[in-house]
Order: C-alpha cells, then structure tokens, then sequence
C-alpha cells in the first residue's frame, strides 16, 4: 500500500491505495481518503499520523525525531577513531602492545591507554593532562574507564629502562627501554613487504624543557629552539629509504650531535638486523672522526658538508674546474621538481659530489643584491647602527674609523650560490648521491610535524621514564601520520593528497548522536565530506549506516 496524491479541481487530496494483482496485471483500488493535503498540513494531521505509523516501524521511527517523547541521549565524534584504529591495528601496534604488556598485571587497558595519547597528539596536541577531558567526546571503544593516571603509568611503562641482561647494544648515552622492543617488532612485522633496506636517514634535533628535565635527560646544551636557558634532551629520527620511520633515539641535552652519529649506527645493526645499509645525514653529523669509524665498521654514508668552516672542501672542493651533469633540468610548470646539476670531485681518496641549483642560485645573488642595495644606503646615513644588523655586518670591514663594504667577501660569497656539497664513499653515481641526499627532507618533515602540529615540545614531566614514553607516543602518532600521507598518495585522481589541516577537520566534523523515541534508542551519523571521504577510501573503512537502531 502506500499514499498517492489525487487532484479534483482546486484540490489536492491525499487517498491510501492498495496495489493487487489481477490475473498478469496489476491494478489499484482506493482504500480510504486521508483528506485535503492543504488541511492536513495546516492542522498537524499529517505529522501525527505518520508519526503514529511510526511506533510499529524500528527502520521509521527514526524519521519522526522532531515531535515529542523525542530526546538526545548523547553525541560523540567517530571520524579520527575509525580511521586511526584501523591504521593502528593493520600496523601491527595493538597486537604488539598486548603482546608486551601480557607480562605485567596493569589493571587497566594499558593499549587502549596509548592509543588514546597517540590519537590526542594527532588531533588536539597538547598537554597530557587534557588527554581525559577530551577523549569524553570520541567513540572510543575499551577507554571509557581511563583517567589521567594511566596515561602517566603507560608513558612511564614504554620509557622504562629494560633488565640488565637486556642491555646489550644499548647506546652510551640511553639505555635500551620498552619502546625499543616496541620499535623492533613493529619494524619486523613491516620488514615483510620489501626485500631490505638500502638507506637509512638520520636527523636530530632538541626539545625544551618548562621544568627540570627528568634525572638525567634535562641538560643545557645548544639549543635549536633559540632556548638556551632552558634545559633540554636530544632527539634523534631514523627513517627507512620508503620515508616510514624506524625509530627514535633520545640523549640528554648537552650531548653535541656529532657523537650520536656513530652509536646509532652501530645500534641499528644490532636491534634491527642491518647488515651495510647507506646512512644519510646532514653536515651537523660530519667529522673526521665520525667519518673514519664509519668506515671501519664497513658502513656507506651520504653526510652533507660544511662548505664554509672546512677548508677543504672551500679551498679544494669548490675550486676545482670541471663540467656539470644535468639531473634535472629547468622548471617548466610550478609543481615541476627543482634543478639539479652535480660533478665529482676527487681529493686523494675522498670523495666529493658538488650540487648546484641554479634555480636557487638566482635567488642568491637576487637576494645579496638587495641587502648590498640596502647596506650602500645606510651607510650613507651612518654606519653605527649596522653592526648589529647580521644580514648587514657580514658584508662590512672596519676602516679608519667607520665600516665600509667587503668587495672580497662578496666575491667569495658567490661562490657558494645555489650549491651545496656532499662526502660519500659509495660507488652510487654522482646524480643517485644527489637524489638520495634529498630525500633526507622526510626527516626534517617528521621533526616539523613533530615540534609543530603534534606540539611534542615543551615536555613538563619530571621522570626520565615518562619524557621517552611521552616523546615516543608522538613518535608513533608520526608513524600513523605517514602510514595515512602514503595511503592517500596511492589513490589516484586530483586533490588525492588533501593537506593534514584539512583531514582532521573533516574527521572532526564525522559525529553520531544517539536519540530516545518513545523509548526507543536509535543513532544517526552525519555525513562524511571532502578530505575524509578520501582518507576512508586510502584506507578501506567501511562507514557505519546513517541510522540504525540499538
């Protein structure tokens, strides 16, 4: 049966009509006429009476949510919980937290506890102590009875240090924690989908402290966040050659990063099984030491180049004659990959390649040229005032009594437009180096979302075990990051890579909100839109239906 509407003169009446079959035909007969359709819309009727049809339908009462006996229970967010829980558990994270935590006799969901850190670093980073307010509006199955103590007790659990029989390749400055078993075995259920690992790269860089810094991890040291009056600890990402990140090594922070280079290496081999891989890593990391233990322990490397401070390369390096090879040629369009063109340079036997971009080469000498325009300007108003102004002084020497400009440093910096210079003992050809050289940008990439959209810094606990475990969890929120970026990357069609800011707001905005009926409890889901439609797809979530009834 259902209602048709039937128009006589002026009017428009609704009738309730049965539809049979007769013989092979179907016919209609009129049940009953329900009235005028103005009359029953001016009165309510209409409303009442599918309402009241309503009360012997699960499937329809929902539609009748705005008369009375109608009432919301409660509202929660799904988007981020759905989708991060299926990266979480495809990754292998849960089952290897509940595989290591079986040992010990918690009294709570320890798993539960770091998912809900690792999902609040990724959403609304912050504070630990906001983690248990603001999981109160997600759908998080197995959390609901977490309070802020159990976040403190996992965070102290992954950064505790292992028994002393487990210690074994443990790096001068840390010793081997929970996390570190977590990272082995999270890399060797992924080891499964590649044959090996050609290059691994290394970066590091420094997280402040509000209050002392643990027992031994608060040190002052030079500090990357123009911070040095508060202390801080070390932090040091390995990166595989598919960008996924492998592990982090934290030190306190008076510990110069020239000496981590070395024992993290070293470290790798033992933990994960390496056997020669290629480590990349910036000129921070070089020296004659660094680079002679390396080469003992038989490892290849790629180390960027202090072109300025070692005379070697400014004297030697940079001075030698010889033809470019083009990489890369000039941009065409604006999303085309930045030039390249690379030589060799020999110097006994070290091994040097030269990069150059001419691209940035320009935008050298463009800048330079303005600052020297600006610098003949103020020294004709006086010249007092510059020597505190560093775009400015590095150009000016003194004179007889006031500054004039520096015609051979201004040579001698053209020399270094647009270039920059590599130490490699591999075989790989000069453009290879280049080209694996650049992809160390992933690294400092993890460290921005890091310190910026995951706000890992500034660190208020006290402990040395807490400030691993809290360091770690925004490590493992980076390792779900880049699983999603990689995911999107695959799917194919324009605006497939949506920018993070756009994701999490459309995951935000995913919500169901369960209502009572006449008694009746029901839940209605909002519609996904833009950049979560797409993160769904990368990742295979099913939605749950629009509306169903508990």
């Amino acid at each position: 049966m259902f209602v048709r509407a039937k128009r006589l003169g002026q009017r428009t009446y609704l009738q309730l009509v049965e539809s049979y079959r007769d013989g092979t035909r179907v016919r209609q007969r009129l049940r009953t006429s329900l009235g005028r359709l103005d009359l029953l819309l001016a009165s309510g009727g209409l409303e009442n009476l599918a309402r009241s049809l309503t009360r012997f339908s699960d499937r329809l009462a929902i539609l009748s949510v705005s008369g009375r006996g109608v009432r919301e229970v409660h509202a929660w967010r799904i988007g981020a919980p759905l989708l991060f829980a299926r990266l979480w558990r495809e990754l292998g994270v849960a089952e290897v937290l509940r595989g290591l935590a079986a040992e010990r006799s918690f009294g709570f969901d320890l798993e539960r506890a770091v998912f809900v850190t690792v999902l609040h670093r990724l959403l609304a980073p912050g504070s630990d102590r906001q983690a248990e307010r603001w999981m109160r509006d997600y759908q998080l199955p197995g959390a609901e009875g977490l309070d802020l103590q159990h976040f403190y007790r996992a965070m102290a659990w992954l950064g505790e240090p292992l028994p002393e029989e487990q210690q074994a390749g443990a790096t001068p400055f840390a010793p081997r924690c929970t996390k570190d078993l977590l990272e082995e075995q999270l890399f060797a259920r992924r080891r499964d989908l590649f044959t090996g690992l050609d290059l691994l790269f290394f970066d590091t860089t420094s997280i402040y402290f509000e209050g002392a810094g643990g027992d031994t991890l608060g040190q002052y040291g030079f500090s990357k966040d123009h911070r040095p009056d508060l202390r801080q600890l070390g932090v040091g990402v390995v990166l595989d050659n598919e960008g996924q990140p492998v592990c982090a090594e934290l030190w306190p922070g008076n510990t110069a990063d020239v000496k981590t280079l070395r024992p993290v290496a070293a470290r790798l081999r033992t933990r994960f099984g390496v056997p020669s891989p290629c480590v990349v890593a910036d000129r921070g990391m070089i020296s004659a030491q660094t680079r002679q233990e390396l080469e003992q322990e038989s490892w290849s490397y790629i180390l960027g180049a202090r072109m300025r401070s070692c005379a070697e390369v400014r004297d030697e390096v940079l001075a030698r004659a010889g033809r470019y090879e083009e990489v890369r040629p000039e941009r065409v369009a604006s999303h085309d990959p930045s030039p390249l063109k690379v030589k060799e340079v020999w110097v006994g036997a070290r091994r040097y390649v030269v990069c150059l971009n001419e691209e940035e080469a320009r935008k050298d000498q463009h800048d330079r040229a303005a600052i020297l325009t600006a610098l003949r300007a103020a020294l004709r108003r006086g010249d007092k005032s510059l020597v505190g102004n560093r775009g400015y002084r590095r150009y000016l020497k003194a004179g007889a009594g006031h500054f004039t400009i520096d015609e051979e440093t201004i040579e001698a910096e053209a020399r270094y437009d647009g270039k920059w210079v590599l130490q490699t003992n591999t075989g790989l050809p000069a453009a290879e180096v280049a080209l694996k050289y650049k992809q160390l940008w992933m690294v400092e990439e993890v460290f921005r979302a890091m310190k910026t959209v995951l706000e890992t810094r500034p660190v208020y606990h006290k402990c040395d075990e807490t400030i691993r475990g809290h360091v770690w969890c925004s490590f493992l929120a980076l390792v779900l990051r880049v699983e999603l970026r990689r995911r999107l990357a695959a799917l194919k069609g324009s605006g497939a890579r949506p920018e993070w800011a756009d994701v999490v707001r459309d995951l935000e905005a995913l919500n169901e909100t369960e209502i009572e009926v006449d008694g009746k409890h029901f839940v209605v889901r909002s519609a996904a839109r833009g950049a979560a439609v797409k993160a769904f797809r990368a990742c295979g979530v099913a939605l749950p239906a629009l509306g169903r009834a508990l």
